[in-house]
Protein backbone atom coordinates (compact mmCIF):
# COMPACT_ATOMS: atom_id res chain seq x y z
CA UNK A 1 0.00 0.00 0.00
CA UNK A 2 3.16 2.15 0.64
CA UNK A 3 4.48 1.57 -2.90
CA UNK A 4 1.21 2.44 -4.35
CA UNK A 5 0.03 5.53 -2.32
CA UNK A 6 3.95 6.35 -0.99
CA UNK A 7 4.44 6.74 2.49
CA UNK A 8 7.14 6.45 4.97
CA UNK A 9 10.86 4.75 4.39
CA UNK A 10 10.59 0.92 2.82
CA UNK A 11 13.19 -1.38 3.05
CA UNK A 12 14.16 -3.67 -0.07
CA UNK A 13 17.25 -5.38 -0.81
CA UNK A 14 18.51 -4.16 2.64
CA UNK A 15 18.63 -0.88 1.03
CA UNK A 16 16.48 2.17 2.18
CA UNK A 17 14.07 3.96 -0.64
CA UNK A 18 12.08 6.52 -0.26
CA UNK A 19 8.75 6.66 -2.25
CA UNK A 20 7.22 10.67 -2.47
CA UNK A 21 4.15 10.99 -0.66
CA UNK A 22 0.89 11.30 -2.96
CA UNK A 23 -1.42 13.61 -1.23
CA UNK A 24 -4.35 12.96 0.70
CA UNK A 25 -6.55 15.25 -1.72
CA UNK A 26 -5.89 13.33 -4.90
CA UNK A 27 -6.55 10.14 -3.42
CA UNK A 28 -10.32 9.32 -4.85
CA UNK A 29 -12.59 6.93 -6.65
CA UNK A 30 -9.98 6.73 -9.77
CA UNK A 31 -7.19 5.63 -7.22
CA UNK A 32 -8.86 3.25 -5.38
CA UNK A 33 -10.15 1.57 -8.75
CA UNK A 34 -6.56 1.27 -9.70
CA UNK A 35 -5.18 0.27 -6.43
CA UNK A 36 -7.68 -2.46 -6.09
CA UNK A 37 -6.52 -3.74 -10.09
CA UNK A 38 -3.14 -3.52 -9.37
CA UNK A 39 -3.55 -5.93 -5.74
CA UNK A 40 -5.91 -8.30 -8.14
CA UNK A 41 -2.99 -8.64 -10.58
CA UNK A 42 -0.79 -9.63 -8.13
CA UNK A 43 -2.90 -12.54 -6.88
CA UNK A 44 -3.90 -11.21 -3.33
CA UNK A 45 -7.27 -12.30 -2.02
CA UNK A 46 -10.30 -10.09 -1.63
CA UNK A 47 -9.83 -10.93 1.82
CA UNK A 48 -6.72 -9.06 2.28
CA UNK A 49 -7.49 -5.96 -0.34
CA UNK A 50 -10.96 -5.39 1.49
CA UNK A 51 -8.64 -5.13 4.86
CA UNK A 52 -6.33 -2.77 3.18
CA UNK A 53 -8.98 -0.73 2.09
CA UNK A 54 -10.67 -0.65 5.32
CA UNK A 55 -7.24 0.45 6.48
CA UNK A 56 -7.20 3.43 4.56
CA UNK A 57 -10.48 4.01 5.32
CA UNK A 58 -10.07 3.98 8.79
CA UNK A 59 -7.16 6.86 8.60
CA UNK A 60 -9.12 9.00 6.45
CA UNK A 61 -11.66 9.28 8.96
CA UNK A 62 -9.43 10.16 11.60
CA UNK A 63 -8.18 12.61 10.02
CA UNK A 64 -11.66 14.25 9.03
CA UNK A 65 -12.94 14.13 12.57
CA UNK A 66 -9.66 15.56 13.98
CA UNK A 67 -9.30 19.08 15.02
CA UNK A 68 -8.04 21.19 13.29
CA UNK A 69 -9.59 18.42 10.30
CA UNK A 70 -6.27 16.80 8.34
CA UNK A 71 -8.70 16.18 5.30
CA UNK A 72 -11.64 17.91 3.97
CA UNK A 73 -13.25 14.49 2.45
CA UNK A 74 -13.49 10.92 2.93
CA UNK A 75 -13.45 9.03 -0.34
CA UNK A 76 -15.99 6.33 -1.26
CA UNK A 77 -13.95 3.25 -0.39
CA UNK A 78 -17.20 1.26 0.04
CA UNK A 79 -17.56 1.34 -3.85
CA UNK A 80 -14.45 -0.98 -4.27
CA UNK A 81 -15.31 -4.27 -1.77
CA UNK A 82 -14.09 -6.65 -3.13
CA UNK A 83 -17.04 -9.42 -3.07
CA UNK A 84 -15.87 -12.59 -0.67
CA UNK A 85 -18.73 -14.16 -1.48
CA UNK A 86 -17.98 -18.08 -2.35
CA UNK A 87 -14.91 -17.39 -0.77
CA UNK A 88 -15.67 -18.38 2.86
CA UNK A 89 -13.68 -20.31 4.98
CA UNK A 90 -15.50 -23.79 5.38
CA UNK A 91 -13.21 -25.82 8.05
CA UNK A 92 -15.77 -27.55 10.88
CA UNK A 93 -14.43 -29.90 13.70
CA UNK A 94 -17.05 -32.19 14.10
CA UNK A 95 -17.65 -33.52 18.01
CA UNK A 96 -16.04 -36.97 17.30
CA UNK A 97 -13.05 -35.06 15.99
CA UNK A 98 -12.82 -33.14 18.69
CA UNK A 99 -12.75 -35.98 20.96
CA UNK A 100 -9.69 -37.26 19.00
CA UNK A 101 -7.69 -34.11 19.59
CA UNK A 102 -8.23 -33.89 23.18
CA UNK A 103 -7.36 -37.38 23.37
CA UNK A 104 -3.94 -36.67 21.87
CA UNK A 105 -3.38 -33.57 24.00
CA UNK A 106 -1.08 -34.54 26.74
CA UNK A 107 -0.57 -30.93 28.73
CA UNK A 108 -3.32 -30.04 30.07
CA UNK A 109 -2.42 -26.59 29.12
CA UNK A 110 -3.44 -27.73 25.66
CA UNK A 111 -6.84 -29.80 26.95
CA UNK A 112 -7.97 -26.70 27.99
CA UNK A 113 -7.77 -24.37 25.11
CA UNK A 114 -8.70 -27.00 23.24
CA UNK A 115 -12.35 -26.72 25.04
CA UNK A 116 -12.09 -22.78 25.63
CA UNK A 117 -11.97 -22.59 22.02
CA UNK A 118 -14.52 -25.22 20.98
CA UNK A 119 -17.07 -23.90 23.74
CA UNK A 120 -17.11 -20.73 23.00
CA UNK A 121 -15.60 -20.23 19.85
CA UNK A 122 -12.79 -18.12 21.49
CA UNK A 123 -9.75 -17.08 19.29
CA UNK A 124 -6.40 -17.92 19.69
CA UNK A 125 -5.32 -14.25 21.13
CA UNK A 126 -8.29 -14.17 23.71
CA UNK A 127 -6.59 -17.09 24.96
CA UNK A 128 -2.94 -16.85 24.27
CA UNK A 129 -2.25 -13.07 23.39
CA UNK A 130 -0.10 -11.99 20.94
CA UNK A 131 3.72 -12.40 21.26
CA UNK A 132 5.07 -9.95 19.10
CA UNK A 133 9.37 -8.76 18.71
CA UNK A 134 9.88 -9.68 21.89
CA UNK A 135 7.26 -8.43 23.58
CA UNK A 136 3.54 -8.32 24.50
CA UNK A 137 0.99 -6.97 21.89
CA UNK A 138 -1.80 -8.37 23.78
CA UNK A 139 -1.85 -10.19 27.05
CA UNK A 140 -3.25 -13.70 27.09
CA UNK A 141 -5.73 -14.78 29.20
CA UNK A 142 -4.60 -14.21 33.13
CA UNK A 143 -5.97 -16.05 36.40
CA UNK A 144 -7.57 -13.23 37.47
CA UNK A 145 -10.07 -13.56 34.48
CA UNK A 146 -11.33 -16.64 35.78
CA UNK A 147 -14.01 -16.52 38.49
CA UNK A 148 -14.26 -20.12 39.83
CA UNK A 149 -16.89 -18.27 42.62
CA UNK A 150 -19.54 -17.08 39.90
CA UNK A 151 -18.45 -20.01 37.25
CA UNK A 152 -17.76 -17.18 34.73
CA UNK A 153 -14.75 -16.37 32.27
CA UNK A 154 -14.38 -12.61 31.14
CA UNK A 155 -12.58 -11.17 28.05
CA UNK A 156 -11.31 -7.64 29.18
CA UNK A 157 -11.96 -4.45 26.53
CA UNK A 158 -9.40 -3.43 25.29
CA UNK A 159 -7.61 -7.04 24.93
CA UNK A 160 -10.03 -8.31 21.56
CA UNK A 161 -9.81 -8.56 18.26
CA UNK A 162 -12.69 -5.66 18.26
CA UNK A 163 -11.95 -4.25 21.58
CA UNK A 164 -14.95 -5.22 23.24
CA UNK A 165 -15.26 -7.11 26.09
CA UNK A 166 -17.50 -9.86 26.80
CA UNK A 167 -18.40 -12.71 29.94
CA UNK A 168 -19.37 -16.30 29.71
CA UNK A 169 -20.72 -18.45 32.08
CA UNK A 170 -18.92 -21.55 32.92
CA UNK A 171 -21.45 -25.13 33.46
CA UNK A 172 -20.36 -26.37 36.53
CA UNK A 173 -18.95 -29.33 36.19
CA UNK A 174 -18.82 -29.85 32.69
CA UNK A 175 -15.53 -30.75 31.11
CA UNK A 176 -14.43 -27.16 29.98
CA UNK A 177 -15.63 -26.20 33.80
CA UNK A 178 -12.95 -28.90 35.28
CA UNK A 179 -9.79 -28.51 32.82
CA UNK A 180 -10.30 -24.34 33.45
CA UNK A 181 -10.01 -25.30 37.57
CA UNK A 182 -7.30 -27.37 37.28
CA UNK A 183 -5.30 -24.73 35.14
CA UNK A 184 -5.98 -22.01 37.68
CA UNK A 185 -5.09 -24.42 40.29
CA UNK A 186 -2.13 -23.04 42.37
CA UNK A 187 -2.06 -19.82 40.56
CA UNK A 188 -1.82 -16.07 41.05
CA UNK A 189 -4.69 -14.09 40.00
CA UNK A 190 -1.74 -12.30 38.11
CA UNK A 191 -0.29 -15.19 36.12
CA UNK A 192 -1.38 -16.70 33.15
CA UNK A 193 -3.72 -19.33 33.06
CA UNK A 194 -2.04 -20.88 30.19
CA UNK A 195 1.42 -22.32 31.08
CA UNK A 196 3.72 -24.94 30.14
CA UNK A 197 4.92 -27.12 32.57
CA UNK A 198 8.00 -24.79 33.67
CA UNK A 199 5.39 -22.21 33.81
CA UNK A 200 6.32 -20.00 31.32
CA UNK A 201 3.07 -18.51 29.50
CA UNK A 202 2.69 -20.10 25.43
CA UNK A 203 3.91 -18.10 23.08
CA UNK A 204 3.90 -20.02 20.04
CA UNK A 205 2.09 -23.40 19.74
CA UNK A 206 2.36 -24.19 15.80
CA UNK A 207 4.46 -27.05 16.59
CA UNK A 208 2.36 -28.85 19.41
CA UNK A 209 -0.84 -27.92 16.80
CA UNK A 210 0.76 -29.36 13.62
CA UNK A 211 1.89 -32.74 16.17
CA UNK A 212 -1.84 -32.85 17.39
CA UNK A 213 -3.41 -32.29 14.20
CA UNK A 214 -0.95 -35.69 12.80
CA UNK A 215 -1.10 -37.99 15.71
CA UNK A 216 -4.99 -37.38 15.46
CA UNK A 217 -4.87 -37.92 11.91
CA UNK A 218 -6.08 -34.55 11.30
CA UNK A 219 -3.63 -32.54 9.29
CA UNK A 220 -5.91 -30.44 7.55
CA UNK A 221 -7.61 -28.77 10.74
CA UNK A 222 -7.37 -25.53 12.15
CA UNK A 223 -7.73 -23.65 15.27
CA UNK A 224 -9.68 -21.08 13.77
CA UNK A 225 -12.12 -23.87 12.77
CA UNK A 226 -13.18 -24.53 16.25
CA UNK A 227 -14.60 -20.99 16.19
CA UNK A 228 -17.02 -21.70 13.39
CA UNK A 229 -18.10 -24.51 14.49
CA UNK A 230 -18.37 -23.18 18.15
CA UNK A 231 -21.16 -20.91 16.43
CA UNK A 232 -22.70 -23.29 14.48
CA UNK A 233 -22.93 -25.69 17.48
CA UNK A 234 -24.54 -22.96 19.34
CA UNK A 235 -27.24 -22.79 16.76
CA UNK A 236 -27.36 -26.28 16.25
CA UNK A 237 -28.47 -26.37 19.82
CA UNK A 238 -31.12 -23.75 19.90
CA UNK A 239 -29.20 -20.88 21.09
CA UNK A 240 -30.63 -18.08 19.61
CA UNK A 241 -28.34 -16.09 17.21
CA UNK A 242 -28.10 -12.76 19.35
CA UNK A 243 -26.89 -14.45 22.50
CA UNK A 244 -24.51 -16.82 20.50
CA UNK A 245 -23.15 -13.79 18.86
CA UNK A 246 -22.51 -12.20 21.65
CA UNK A 247 -20.60 -15.35 23.63
CA UNK A 248 -18.42 -15.65 19.80
CA UNK A 249 -17.76 -11.86 20.24
CA UNK A 250 -19.10 -11.23 16.49
CA UNK A 251 -20.20 -7.53 15.94
CA UNK A 252 -22.46 -8.03 13.43
CA UNK A 253 -24.98 -10.50 11.58
CA UNK A 254 -23.50 -10.39 8.51
CA UNK A 255 -20.23 -11.99 10.08
CA UNK A 256 -21.93 -14.04 12.16
CA UNK A 257 -23.45 -15.55 9.57
CA UNK A 258 -20.27 -15.99 7.26
CA UNK A 259 -19.12 -18.27 10.77
CA UNK A 260 -22.95 -20.25 10.69
CA UNK A 261 -22.38 -21.85 7.41
CA UNK A 262 -24.33 -25.00 6.97
CA UNK A 263 -22.43 -28.42 6.58
CA UNK A 264 -23.47 -30.95 4.30
CA UNK A 265 -24.73 -33.20 7.77
CA UNK A 266 -26.82 -30.43 8.18
CA UNK A 267 -28.36 -31.39 4.71
CA UNK A 268 -28.69 -34.77 5.44
CA UNK A 269 -30.62 -34.20 8.60
CA UNK A 270 -32.88 -31.72 7.22
CA UNK A 271 -33.61 -34.57 4.65
CA UNK A 272 -34.08 -37.26 7.71
CA UNK A 273 -36.29 -34.81 9.51
CA UNK A 274 -38.43 -33.70 5.85
CA UNK A 275 -39.04 -37.36 5.54
CA UNK A 276 -39.84 -38.39 8.46
CA UNK A 277 -42.44 -35.73 9.36
CA UNK A 278 -43.75 -36.49 6.22
CA UNK A 279 -44.27 -40.24 6.32
CA UNK A 280 -46.96 -40.44 8.62
CA UNK A 281 -48.88 -37.95 6.57
CA UNK A 282 -48.54 -40.08 3.47
CA UNK A 283 -48.73 -43.57 5.71
CA UNK A 284 -51.73 -42.40 7.28
CA UNK A 285 -53.97 -41.41 3.95
CA UNK A 286 -52.50 -44.81 2.07
CA UNK A 287 -53.86 -46.27 5.55
CA UNK A 288 -57.28 -44.94 5.41
CA UNK A 289 -57.71 -45.67 1.90
CA UNK A 290 -56.80 -49.45 1.69
CA UNK A 291 -59.28 -49.29 4.93
CA UNK A 292 -62.33 -47.66 2.88
CA UNK A 293 -61.69 -50.12 -0.01
CA UNK A 294 -62.33 -52.92 2.55
CA UNK A 295 -65.29 -51.72 3.90
CA UNK A 296 -66.29 -51.40 0.23
CA UNK A 297 -65.53 -55.09 0.04
CA UNK A 298 -66.85 -56.37 2.40
CA UNK A 299 -70.40 -54.34 1.89
CA UNK A 300 -70.74 -55.53 -0.95
CA UNK A 301 -70.47 -59.10 0.25
CA UNK A 302 -73.14 -58.83 2.72
CA UNK A 303 -75.79 -57.46 -0.09
CA UNK A 304 -78.26 -60.20 -1.34
CA UNK A 305 -77.69 -61.61 -4.78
Amino acid sequence: MKDYFGGETLKAEKRAERYSSMRASRVGTDTIAGYVSKRQGEGVSASTINRELSLLRRAFSLGFDSEPQKVLRVPKFHRFIVSEKGRERRGFCEQEEYRKLAKHAKEPWLRGLLAMAYTYGFRRGDLLGEWEKGQWKRLPMRCEQVDLLNNTVTLYSGETKNDEGRIVALEPGSETHLLITELRKGKQPEDFLFTRENGEPVRDMRKTWDALVKAAGLPRLLLHDFRRSAVRNMVRRGIPQKTARTISGHKSDAVFARYNIVSEDDIRDAARKIEAGAKPVIHSSCTVEVQEKENQKEENARKPV
